[in-house]
């Protein structure tokens, strides 16, 4: 399945790497003659920055390119083929094992997968990438752990500290150690010359830090304050307080020099700027002030007090700033959230901070859902994705809760996520555990139940569907209108699904009747509009169809709704291609297509393609037809079942098949179905949207 294939997804790098050539060289060697090479050595000493180096010195080698697979966020290591796939931009829905999906999407390319802080999923990373290497010859794999991975075939290298000075030296300090400080420093304080430094003191600084990077750069923030000399002194007094450190006997074995570092930059800190550092070791990946602000402030943290002490730690280094798109974010490195997190359990506030952690995170869900049929659905897109590890970490504190209902309700109310983001196998997979550790009876269970039948019609499976909406029967309260909208509209996707028409007209009847009616817009009732549209539509009721969709297109664009909406845009160019409106169908399709491409909607853009397939072969264009035909099935390859097994659907693609087959031929027609399919997803939804309905039919008469 060889074809174009983007570089891959290593970031620049914003800071030089100091030293390191003979280990560099070592890594790239080490690289091409073993599938499997770990990074390891202790926390902080430059694994990760050492990878990424290699990796893109390598990456020219490699036609499927160097992706980086963050695993640090990561808490649930059945999610790392997730993850994986996440990183290289495959968007899989099937019911098929992720890792499965994995090894189909790399087979016959040559990639490095870059698997970065491991040691916390050792054991799923070894079986993961055990499966991996064996069904895909040309990937190898460059990871960073603090142990190794005991993994066949794996080659350990580790990575030493820096070079100091030798104790004793007379002169000028040098050394890799000696250049890091220089460099780190002067990016600190402007002007700062290390010559100008005692150097002893230099020297000093650097042995007492043994050379690892992360402890030098957190001295080098301290240099605005005090000068080398204060701060090895500093330093040497930090090394006889080690043992009343509360911090050294919780969390991972550091290395002394580096829990040292650590923690002589905490003592250094202020008070309230330890204790924000202690509170936002809950956080996983990056961050925003105002979650920081609803979860750490309280007495101690006041609120209006988080911007400045944000910035004192990100002056300090505890912090990396991050300016987005969508405005400020923070990160903290691994080791210094693990430092945090020892002393938030020291002051006894873990489970606390934890749990405002989940219920900030459900709080901003339920917000999204509420916004998600609305103006700022795009925007609640991109906020949502940007929170993924932080949603993913406050479902873990959720599902290890006692009481089931906080996973119940998170799992649920993020349906809209799930669904709209592109991540319904992974909210099945939530789902399903939070299913499992709660079925009373409610409006969670009920919301969580719609989640998953949803979630599983779309991926062609109207068994779960209507085995969802018999449970949501029980577990709905009397009279409760949402629920019995939400057991309709599955059971109309059953039905749509299974091609009864019959079921999907009465099922979706009472959405139709209810559409004008006074309440807020659901998605069940709009699968319910879409359902019957469908269902006319395949019966040759055309203008019925179309004025159903008129009415769903009215009531998204009263609320600005746009994912919904362009569902309704593909099937009226499903109904435009039946009255033989072929520039219409196209309008509608390439309309539909945009948004899907914008909210990376897998299943949408599949449905979409297909439909402009049909439509360049209704047209005669045969060509243009096998290479969306192509195209269209990449995509269902990584969806579900492909037309959601929608026997209209089914049979129309293939009737469009066997006729741009016989007009190109087997052999034109299967290399114009291979370009589509081996094609760049963004190139060929690119070729999907160039200008086709010009003088195209516009009716059969």
């Amino acid at each position: 399945m060889a074809g174009k294939w983007q570089a891959g997804n290593l970031p620049a790098e914003l800071t030089s790497l100091i030293g390191r050539r003979g280990e560099l060289d070592q890594v790239r060697r080490a690289c091409r003659r073993s599938r499997l090479v770990t990074l390891t050595g202790v926390g902080g000493v430059g694994k990760s920055r050492l990878a990424l180096r290699a990796a893109a010195d390598l990456r020219p080698e490699f036609g499927g390119g160097a992706w980086l697979v963050e695993l640090s966020p990561l808490l649930d290591g059945s999610l790392l083929p997730h993850a994986i796939a996440e990183a290289l931009r495959l968007t899989d829905q099937t019911t098929r094992p992720m890792i499965e999906v994995l090894a189909e999407h790399l087979y016959g390319r040559e990639v490095l997968l870059v698997l970065d802080t491991c040691e916390h999923l050792a054991g799923p990373c070894s079986a993961t990438v055990t499966t991996l290497l064996d069904a895909v010859p040309g990937l190898r794999v460059l990871a960073t752990s603090r142990r190794p991975l005991e993994a066949p075939g794996e080659l350990v290298l580790v990575v030493d500290p820096l070079p100091v000075p030798p104790s004793g030296s007379t002169g000028p300090a040098s050394g890799d150690a000696v250049a890091l400080l220089a460099e780190r420093a002067a990016e600190t304080v402007p002007g700062f010359d290390l010559a100008e430094e005692d150097q002893e003191a230099v020297g000093r600084l650097c042995r007492r830090l043994e050379g690892i990077p992360l402890a030098i750069e957190l001295a080098a923030a301290r240099l605005r304050e005090l000068p080398v000399a204060r701060l090895a002194d500093r330093l040497d007094d930090r090394f006889s307080a080690l043992e009343d450190d509360p911090a050294a006997t919780a969390g991972p074995p550091w290395h002394q020099a580096l829990r040292t570092a650590i923690g002589w930059s905490h003592e250094l800190c202020e008070p309230a700027e330890r204790l924000l550092w202690a509170r936002l070791s809950v956080f996983a990946g990056d961050f925003d002030a105002e979650a920081v602000r609803e979860i750490c402030a309280d007495e101690r943290l006041p609120e209006a007090d988080i911007g400045l002490l944000l910035d004192a730690l990100a002056d300090e280094s505890i912090l990396t700033w991050l300016p987005t798109g969508a405005g400020e974010r923070y990160r903290m490195l691994d080791t210094l959230r693990e430092y945090g997190a020892g002393w938030l359990r020291h002051l006894g506030e873990e489970e606390r901070f934890k749990q405002r952690h989940r219920e900030h995170y459900l709080t901003l869900a339920g917000r999204g859902a509420a916004g998600w049929l609305g103006p700022g659905q795009i925007s609640w897109y991109d906020r949502m994705i940007g929170e993924h590890d932080n949603l993913r970490a406050a479902l873990e504190v959720a599902l290890n809760a006692k009481d089931g209902l906080p996973a119940l309700e998170l799992a649920g109310t993020l349906a809209f996520f799930w669904y709209g983001c592109g991540y319904a196998k992974e909210g099945r997979h939530y789902l399903r555990q939070a299913l499992d550790l709660d079925t009373r009876p409610g409006p969670a269970l009920v919301q969580a139940l719609w989640s998953d039948g949803h979630l599983a019609a779309t991926q062609g499976d109207a068994g779960v569907a209507e085995a969802r909406a018999a449970a949501i029967e029980l577990a709905a309260a009397p009279g409760d209108a949402y629920a019995l909208s939400c057991v309709r509209a599955l059971r109309a996707m059953a039905g749509v699904i299974r091609g009864d028409l019959i079921q999907a007209m009465a099922e979706s009847e009472p959405a139709y009747l209810s559409r004008w009616a006074d309440e807020p817009l659901t998605i069940a009732k709009l699968v319910g509009l879409y359902c019957r549209a469908h269902a006319l539509t395949v019966d040759g009721r055309i203008d019925e169809a179309v004025a159903v969709l008129e009415d769903a297109r009215t009531l998204c664009d009263r609320c600005g709704e746009q994912s919904m909406r362009s569902y309704g845009d593909f099937l009226r160019g499903q109904a435009e291609l039946g009255a033989g409106r072929l520039d219409l169908a196209v309008t509608y399709g390439q309309a539909a297509l945009r948004t899907k491409r914008r909210l990376h909607d897998s299943f949408g853009i599949g449905l979409t393609v297909d439909l402009l397939a049909l439509a360049a072969g209704a047209a005669g264009r045969a060509h243009r037809a096998a290479r969306l035909l192509g195209l269209a099935q990449r995509i269902w390859s990584t969806h579900g079942q492909a037309q959601a097994s929608v026997p209209a659907l089914v049979a129309a693609r293939k009737d469009c098949e066997a006729g741009a087959r016989d007009l190109l031929g087997d052999n034109a027609f299967e290399v114009a179905y291979r370009t589509g399919f081996d094609s760049d997803i963004d190139a060929g939804i690119a070729y999907a949207l160039e200008p086709e309905s010009e003088g195209l039919p516009n009716g059969l008469g």
